[in-house]
């Protein structure tokens, strides 16, 4: 795994040409005890997309701006590709697991020499470079971000109007005190995994 040192960051942003087309990875809903995890990968070069403003971290965006610019990519074209895996399935392989095969998909999927994700270790897909906090300052993983927080967040939509006390439209899945004041309340339910361990109801 290549591992990018934060020290040669800078270099690294200025040696990138900005016609250069990269795979941009990063997730969402890994650390949920509920609900799907997505991971996505966006090919693209900085040219692709200088048309769309304010590409940051999806956690400093507000829901409609991720919303928007998610939309934006769809009308350009901009070509990605997601992997998701729903709470059995997790429960089933295992959460790495589960990161392994989606970056292998992607990498499968999304045809180019060079794969940035967010992240510390590339779960054992060769070819794929790994750079911490990588959504604030590569703008490919900036996208990936946004996507999949809006598809999480989509799909916590959907499961709160199918379980509306677990208010999951509120906390996305994540172990809140609501979230497990909910589930002392009312009990685990399918979208819930089983395997995350969860001290204040252990």
């Amino acid at each position: 795994m290549n591992k990018i040192d934060k020290n040669t960051l800078f270099d690294m942003e200025c040696l990138i040409d900005r016609k250069t087309i990269i795979c941009g990875i990063d997730e969402a809903g890994r650390g949920s005890i509920a609900g799907s995890l997505f991971v996505c990968g966006v090919l693209c070069s900085i040219v692709d997309i200088e048309n769309i403003s304010n590409i940051t971290d999806s956690k400093k965006l507000t829901r409609k701006a991720r919303d928007e610019i998610f939309n934006k990519v769809l009308s350009l074209e901009i070509p990605y590709f997601v992997a998701s895996f729903n709470a059995n399935e997790i429960d089933n392989i295992g959460i790495s697991k589960c990161m392994q095969s989606a970056l292998s998909t992607i990498k499968q999927s999304l045809n180019t020499k060079k794969y940035i994700f967010d992240g510390n270790t590339n779960f054992g897909v060769k070819g794929i470079d790994c750079i911490v906090k990588g959504d604030s300052h590569i703008p490919q993983i900036s996208l990936a971000s946004i996507i999949a927080k809006s598809l999480k967040d989509k799909e916590s939509d959907e499961l709160h109007i199918k379980y509306p006390h677990y208010k999951l439209d509120k906390h996305k899945g994540y172990g809140t005190k609501e979230h497990i004041e909910a589930i002392k309340q009312y009990g685990l339910l399918p979208i819930h995994r089983k395997t995350f361990k969860i001290k204040s109801i252990s």
